[in-house]
């Protein structure tokens, strides 16, 4: 029996969602801003989560930089965190991820993402991931990055399931901008915020079992 009804999708969000990867993130930002002399403050990394790379640069270090000395920080970060996290995939998954991927693994699922490409090839070929999704979007793929909604409006054409019965997976308040901006009910991840405003639901992660009594109960809408 399909756990979730038919007509509908899961698209989820990587960074704190699928992995929790925030604190490698923090670690690699503070590495890394330490090499060009700036120290890195609570303030900041709380400014980074959900923004894509070039946005976060811009915040760090000023909107002085050429498009290509930006794009080889944010290629040099990257490539930081990569090394940092590369031994702790597994660790980093969230509790009952693989089990809940199993459970739904005849829903049409889609992975949306304000990260690099190759953080998000990383992550998923890494961890073994990519077979569970239908569809991978990165934040290169689109013009607008999380709040905008065209991650998720690009996940759904994708997947060929209209906005209003997609269901994604945030964690944080950008990310769950860009879902309602998308018109898309959204599942709050308790990785990075302890609730998140404006989500149709909040689980701490892929244990909850209320998660799965609320995904059950929802319905398709067009």
């Amino acid at each position: 029996m399909n756990p979730l009804a038919e007509g509908l999708a899961l698209i989820f969000d990587m960074d704190g969602v699928i992995v929790d990867s925030n604190p490698v993130h923090r670690e690699a930002w503070v590495a890394f801003n330490r090499g060009y002399g700036l120290e890195t403050t609570p303030a900041m990394l709380e400014r980074m989560y959900g923004k894509r790379n070039d946005e976060i640069i811009g915040d760090y270090f000023g909107d002085g930089l050429g498009l290509e000395e930006v794009v080889a920080r944010s290629r040099a970060k990257e490539e930081l965190y990569r090394e940092m996290a590369g031994s702790r995939i597994e660790q980093m998954l969230l509790p009952g991820l693989r089990a809940f991927l199993d459970r739904y693994r005849a829903v049409p699922m889609a992975v949306a993402s304000n990260a690099e490409p190759e953080n998000v090839a990383f992550v998923l070929d890494r961890a073994g991931l990519r077979p569970y999704f239908r569809v991978v979007v990165d934040g290169r793929q689109v013009i607008h990055p999380k709040p905008h909604p065209d991650v998720y409006l690009r996940a759904a054409a994708l997947l060929e399931v209209a906005p209003a019965n997609c269901i994604v997976m945030e964690d944080s308040p950008t990310g769950v901008a860009a879902a309602k901006a998308a018109g898309m009910r959204v599942i709050g991840v308790r990785t990075t915020y302890v609730n998140l405003q404006g989500a149709d639901w909040n689980a701490d992660n892929f244990k909850s079992g209320d998660l799965t009594s609320w995904l059950g109960a929802q319905r398709r809408l067009v």
